[in-house]
């Protein structure tokens, strides 16, 4: 699997274990928007400038930003938030270690080459999650996380960031919905989204009228490499990624009620993020035929029905670039504040997709994955790019005679056993659909799907109208990059 270097900052956020007074009564309901207790939004203090805090500074500094984000976003917080900071190392014991992903998990990432045979799922988000995360809220708490230093030093952006999702918690709710990867993204891009669009407005401010805490200092040699799994993170990164260009582009065109609106009409894939003149709008909903002979045995829910997932356009994109199959294209001259678009010729028609584990005896897992395509053109780009993936991965074409059905363009590619992607491969394109097979061996294929072209049936999806028509205004804003992923 081809992995990144993730630039790991240290010393960013420090006194460790240290929390501020805390009350759950809740605020005057009367009070003016951007003056919470006798802190208000357009407040200089002494040490604005300064690149180290005492705990009272701290704490009046937290006030302030929550008056402020108040201001923005038109909304009050209906009572205090707790704050407490703790060392990477205590966050890492917090979290724990995962146990072992299930067959299923492991199947689906193995099958959508993101994370090798060779490699537990669960494995590979702790390493991401334990040294990427800067901060994270939960139930009126939030926790910064430093990387281990005795100075007190706070990134404004960080702190900003996670006062938004107190505040979403407050007015919204933050429990998630989403039953598939796909839609977890997606749902996602409406909090991290707005927990990064705010805070953009917020430097404005910053830079235009506000007095404000000093930026964290550029890193110099206090940077640490570490290798990550770059399509993992390109997964779990597309709520910060796209998800502020989202909430930008709402609240460009209908205010902040179109992003109030949101929060309750969330977008159901990564593709509305992508582009969010889709939303509202749902997938198309494939019905996708059991071929497998008795040897297979399909994975099941708790309900005995099949158990399937949604990869989504994201989750591809993230794919095809992390094999080397396509650039992703970064905003090199700084325009953009977050220099990822996962934007593609060769994922930019998905329409849905349904992705099924098969398993036998021998505990060997199988897996065929469905995937609608808006065109017969965009079917056939992403089927070449799929192709040119297998080839990066040293597959080879193979015979596979069962493959051959009148109208369907099918075809067979082993990967070699010393690869951590081994296997058979089996691709076929019918009109504006793409049907994968993997399995062990190549002489498995049949057995797991019997050939008869991509499975046709489905219902196609319709728009999703809003809950309230938005009036139309020109517009959009750009985005912030994110303090901490999340997998869904």
């Amino acid at each position: 699997m081809r992995r990144g270097t993730l630039l790991a900052v240290v010393a960013l956020v420090v006194l460790s274990g240290c929390t501020l007074p805390y009350s759950p009564d809740r605020f005057d309901d009367d009070r003016e928007l951007g003056q919470i207790g006798d802190y208000a939004y357009d407040d200089s203090f002494a040490f604005d400038g300064e690149d180290r805090l005492t705990k009272a500074q701290l704490e009046a500094a937290t006030y302030r930003s929550m008056a402020r984000i108040e201001v923005i976003r038109g909304l009050p917080f209906e009572h205090d938030v707790e704050l407490e900071v703790i060392s990477r190392e205590e966050y890492r014991e917090q979290r724990g270690e995962s146990a072992n992903a299930s067959a299923f998990r492991n199947e689906l990432w193995r099958g959508a080459f993101v994370v090798d045979g060779e490699t537990d799922v669960n494995r590979a988000f702790d390493e991401l999650y334990g040294g990427a995360v800067q901060g994270y809220y939960s139930s009126d708490r939030i926790v910064l996380v430093t990387d281990g230093s005795d100075e007190f030093r706070v990134d404004r952006g960080t702190l900003v960031h996670e006062l938004v999702h107190a505040l979403q918690d407050q007015r919204f709710g933050l429990e998630r919905r989403g039953e598939t990867i796909d839609e977890r993204r997606a749902e996602n891009g409406v909090f991290e989204g707005e927990a990064n669009y705010v805070p953009y407005l917020y430097e404005q401010r910053c830079e235009a009228e506000w007095d404000c805490l000093a930026k964290p200092p550029e890193p110099t040699a206090e940077i640490a490499e570490r290798p990550f799994n770059v399509g993992l993170f390109l997964s779990i990164y597309v709520p910060y990624a796209e998800g502020p260009s989202f909430v930008s582009h709402l609240h460009e065109t209908g205010g902040w009620e179109a992003v109030d609106r949101a929060h309750d009409e969330r977008p159901t894939t990564t593709s509305e993020l992508i582009r969010p003149e889709r939303y509202p709008h749902d997938p198309i909903e494939i019905a996708l035929e059991d071929r497998s002979s008795g040897e297979w045995d399909l994975e099941t829910d708790g309900d005995g029905e099949p158990r399937t997932e949604t990869v989504g356009e994201a989750t591809l994109f993230g794919s095809l670039w992390a094999n080397g199959v396509i650039d992703r294209p970064i905003d090199e001259g700084g325009t953009e504040p977050v220099p990822y678009n996962y934007s593609h010729p060769a994922t930019d028609g998905w329409a849905g997709d349904e992705f099924r584990v098969y398993e036998r005896a021998d505990n060997e897992t199988a897996h065929v994955w469905s995937l609608a395509w808006e065109s017969e053109a965009d079917a056939a780009a992403f089927a070449d790019a799929y192709r040119d993936l297998l080839a990066a991965n040293d597959a080879e074409s193979v015979d596979d005679p069962d493959a051959a059905v009148d109208g369907v363009d099918a075809e067979a590619y082993r990967i070699g056993d010393e690869d951590p992607f081994a296997g058979a491969y089996r691709v076929a394109v019918d009109g504006d659909r793409v049907e994968i097979v993997g399995a062990p061996a190549v002489d498995d294929l049949e057995a797991v799907h019997a050939s008869g072209g991509p499975s046709s049936g489905s219902v196609d999806s319709e728009p999703r109208l809003p809950t309230t028509a938005a009036p139309d205004s020109p517009g959009a804003g750009p985005d912030r990059p994110a303090s901490a992923p999340a997998d869904g």
